[in-house]
């Protein structure tokens, strides 16, 4: 799914930091660098377009990156961008905050106020960015104010799931159609909205569409962590949610889907992965405890309704392909 856009090592080294600063020229939000150690710098840059979203994935020996008024007055697409740090101490300043970032953690910005950011000595730090026009961002702008240039850790539940999927999508080879790129893209910003307005704590702040997109991804995250138990059921999601069973079951309506739905699909494809491997040796109803269904004659029925044959038949078929 990415494309490489710039990557030093093939290059002579008299010359990785000034195509460093020609791509960086390119860029959607133009900086000025310093680095530490010209001779020594190196780079790695590849990006996706997810409709007007771009995810990117940078790796950098240690510099410094500022963004003045004066090339805001040049130049400003008017983007968020938010870096979540993979490797390597970051750090980013802006609007009188300043963020030390750690692998893990996160950091939003803004293209239209000045800001610096820098990569601590050491080996090179790396990030995957996400980049979006601040008109998309559902929260109003009092609000993404107060966390510019703060760091984001990454909270259980929302936090965590957004920080899974960036880092799923960047190291992702599969090939999307424009459709599914600009769904991808929305949902990202959807989440990224979520994130920010959880941190201040105004999440009432999210227009109606967005909250309910984002409630959705959470209880989906829930669904998929609690397949093994029996009694999940669009009653656990609400509990869990501090919601009503309605709105649980109005959520997923929105999405075309219902709990009851995505949970057999996602306990199916469990359980099919497991019954195909060669290397799985556990009785066939294990298999179906493993994934919620502890009677064997529960998981045979399920199993034959969803695919058209037994969990036995299926796992002979399966592995005698290999």
């Amino acid at each position: 799914m990415m494309k490489t856009v710039l990557d030093t090592t093939g290059l002579p080294t008299a010359d990785r930091t000034t195509a460093w600063a020609e791509t960086a020229a390119l860029a959607l939000v133009t900086q000025r660098f310093r680095f530490q150690d010209p001779e020594r710098f190196g780079a790695r840059i590849r990006a996706t377009e997810l409709g007007a979203v771009q995810l990117s994935t940078i790796s950098y020996a240690p510099l410094v990156s500022y963004r003045s008024a004066r090339l805001i007055r040049q130049s400003d697409p008017e983007f968020h961008q938010l870096a979540l740090v993979t490797s390597g101490r970051q750090g980013v300043e802006q609007a009188g905050h300043q963020a030390a970032l750690r692998p893990g953690e996160m950091a939003l910005y803004d293209s239209s106020r000045p800001f610096r950011g820098w990569a601590e000595a050491g080996p090179w730090s790396s990030c995957v960015l996400l980049q979006f026009p601040r008109g998309l961002m559902p929260l109003p702008d009092r609000v993404v104010r107060q966390v510019c240039g703060t760091v984001l850790r990454p909270t259980p539940g929302m936090g965590l799931m957004f920080r899974q999927m960036l880092t799923t999508l960047a190291g992702s080879r599969a090939e999307l159609t424009g459709g599914d790129r600009i769904r991808l893209g929305t949902t990202l910003v959807d989440l990224a909205a979520a994130v920010v307005a959880g941190h201040v704590e105004e999440a009432a702040a999210l227009p109606a569409q967005s909250r309910r997109s984002s409630l959705y991804h959470e209880m989906l995250g829930f669904i998929v962590r609690n397949l093994s138990d029996p009694g999940l059921r669009p009653a656990s999601l609400a509990e869990a949610h501090c919601v009503s069973p309605r709105t649980v079951h109005r959520v997923f309506q929105a999405h075309g889907t219902t709990v009851g739905d995505v949970i057999r699909r996602e306990r199916m494809s469990r359980c099919r992965r497991d019954l195909a491997d060669p290397y799985d040796t556990r009785p066939v109803a294990a298999i179906g405890a493993r994934w919620g269904f502890p009677r064997a004659s529960e998981f045979t029925r399920a199993f034959r309704a969803a695919t058209g044959m037994t969990p036995t038949e299926f796992r002979a078929l399966a592995q005698n392909r290999f």
